[in-house]
């Protein structure tokens, strides 16, 4: 989906500008709501559910197997391979049950994200298939379904060099905003999806739907990655309360 171009300049970061509420009443720089549960699929290897926002994502993780066909195995390590699909109950109208260019980009989005992170040396010859249902969608979704998957990945034992976690940042009616909900996505000027490495500090995923000038789009770049130190707490927690880890061990 196109969008406008931001007509708006320094107005962006009045005072005024900054204290406006949104439409769901967050702050700027607030999260929605957030949930992450992790092994909640007792038929994959690893799974994780989340809530971000009315988003509702079910992911699940199968491997590392054994390759088929077998031409298309990596002899110095395993291959991962991301599916995103929406249902067809996720959005009203109703969508096709078929597989769309927009999830298989999604898909391609996500492996760029997550293979970074993932020490994929460890499986030469074999494949680690991640599976992303989207059962509602509120926008946002790529974000909220890589930072199920990375729980998911650690859920089903795959050795991570950090957790990835992902979050948006955009503009909307001149102000930048963080964690984009479906409405925003929509009417906004433009977002900034982001994936990110705490521990390390690398950006594993960096994308731009829409036009900004340079310092505004930085400014996108530094919130989003707010949002992505603030869910990498969720996601240790989601972990940690599954297997019962405490601080003092985790260190």
């Amino acid at each position: 989906m196109s969008k406008a171009k931001i007509t708006t300049k320094k107005k962006t970061t009045t005072k005024k500008t900054k204290e406006k509420t949104r439409f769901d009443g967050r702050k700027a720089n607030e999260l929605r709501p957030l949930k992450i549960e992790s092994s909640v699929l007792p038929n994959a290897d690893g799974s994780a559910y989340i809530e971000m926002g009315r988003n509702k994502i079910l992911v699940g993780v199968f491997g590392p197997r054994e390759m088929h066909p077998r031409r298309f195995a990596k002899p110095n390590e395993a291959t991962l391979r991301c599916r995103y699909h929406m249902s067809p109950f996720s959005v009203d109208p109703r969508r096709s049950p078929a597989p769309s260019r927009r999830d298989t980009e999604i898909g391609m989005v996500m492996n760029w994200a997550i293979e970074p992170a993932v020490f994929l040396e460890k499986y030469p010859r074999s494949v680690i298939d991640v599976y992303a249902e989207v059962l509602e969608a509120d926008g946002g979704t790529r974000t909220a379904c890589i930072n199920a998957a990375t729980v998911a990945l650690v859920d089903a034992g795959i050795p991570m060099r950090d957790l990835v976690s992902s979050c948006a940042a955009g503009v909307i009616d001149g102000q930048i905003v963080l964690d984009l909900g479906d409405y925003e996505d929509k009417e906004g000027e433009a977002d900034v999806p982001v994936a990110y490495l705490p521990k390390l500090g690398k950006i594993t995923l960096l994308q731009m739907d829409g036009i900004l000038p340079i310092k505004v789009f930085t400014d996108c770049v530094d919130l989003a990655i707010d949002g992505c130190l603030q869910i990498n707490e969720i996601q240790r927690e989601a972990l940690k309360k599954k297997y019962g880890i405490s601080e003092e061990a985790e260190e």
